[in-house]
């Protein structure tokens, strides 16, 4: 009788330690669908971490968390200071307990940045502006600076770009990072290689450069942006030059929310659509325009008046370019600003879709 006992026992043990062996952490990374903006969680069985968190004029950042089970954040992370990327700091706060906050460190005029330093003040949450070369470990994920070395004053140059491995599996983020920034993440040697590339910009044609896209050599991508958003994003020539490189392309706008999940060895792509051909019924919810974040007083940025501060609000537009254009104007038309040097065709036409640069 003790011998059928003791043999139960063994089987029993036995079977308990291949369910543990069977039993295989994983990380989870969500693209969330929040319209034309950018908001990423980082989920793992140690670990908690927001790479943005959305819209302005939105709240769905908070119910994406919950929905994914989050109780707390480890690190929110807002890659630079623009209101499609940090728009939601206040909600998230609010909501969850934040061990820490990372920011750039550049400065912008608007209520949404005022707003989030607001509320990462309020919280307990503690703040850190990283540069190139650090690296973070929690638990098991490993986060590696790439971006920014130093600032600029260029919003967009001080994205905040990360690559983020968990055991072979790696992903690198950009935030809105333009192609002489991944010149300089690419000449700064750091190791770029990577399995999912989120796109820069929303995928937009002042991003992911054939040079970039070389240096991570990912078999996926994802970009996030808004159903029929007013940008255009993704550029055509950005989708062809991801599908002619063989990379499996997903967007938010056409899968809604999609999930990478892996086991640090390889990786499952889930999405809450099928495809283009799943979203077609579905009907696109009301884009508004872009609305220029400034005083109700004011139309927007006048390039021929403006001060230093106010015209590097807009795109594109850093200290070295607004002085430039004090030093050129008057302007007859938006259409001058190729005078500027470093403002060609492309720029020129992202800053007419901002909405927020005039001349008169």
């Amino acid at each position: 009788m003790l011998r059928t006992r003791m043999g139960f026992f063994v089987l029993l043990l036995v079977l308990l330690l291949a369910g543990s062996a069977a039993a295989v952490d994983t990380m989870e990374v969500h693209f969330l669908d929040v319209g034309q903006a950018d908001a990423s969680l980082l989920l793992g069985p140690e670990f908690a971490v927001l790479v943005d968190a959305g819209d302005y004029r939105r709240s769905d950042v908070v119910p994406h968390l919950e929905d994914a089970g989050v109780d707390s954040l480890d690190l929110l992370i807002g890659t630079h200071p623009h209101a499609d990327h940090i728009g939601q700091f206040p909600q998230v706060l609010e909501r969850f307990p934040v061990t820490e906050v990372w920011m750039s460190g550049d400065t912008h005029t608007t209520r949404t940045f005022e707003r989030a330093l607001d509320a990462i003040l309020a919280s307990d949450a503690g703040y850190h502006e990283p540069r190139a070369g650090e690296v973070l470990e929690l638990g098991a994920l490993r986060i590696e600076v790439l971006n920014p070395a130093e600032l600029t004053g260029d919003l967009h140059e001080g994205s905040i770009s990360f690559r983020a491995v968990y055991g072979s599996t790696a992903f690198v983020f950009t935030g809105d990072a333009e192609v002489e920034t991944e010149w300089e993440i690419i000449e700064g040697g750091h190791d770029l290689a990577a399995d999912v590339l989120h796109l820069g910009h929303h995928g937009s044609r002042t991003s992911t450069s054939i040079e970039f896209l070389d240096a991570v050599s990912p078999t996926t991508a994802v970009y996030s942006a808004g159903i029929g958003n007013h940008y255009g994003h993704p550029h055509q020539e950005v989708v062809d030059r991801v599908l002619d490189a063989g990379i499996d392309l997903y967007g938010t706008d056409t899968y809604g929310t999609i999930v990478i999940k892996t086991d640090g060895t390889s990786y499952t792509v889930q999405t809450a659509y099928a495809g283009p051909s799943d979203t077609a019924a579905v009907e696109a919810p009301a884009e508004p325009l872009p609305e220029p974040e400034v005083a109700p007083d004011t139309l927007g940025v006048n390039v021929n008046k403006a001060s230093l501060q106010e015209l590097m609000d807009i795109v594109h537009i850093g200290q070295s370019r607004a002085e430039q254009i004090m030093e050129l104007r008057p302007f007859s038309c938006l259409d001058d600003l190729t005078r500027v040097s470093g403002i060609g065709p492309a720029r020129l036409q992202d800053i007419k879709d901002q909405g927020l640069a005039y001349a008169e």
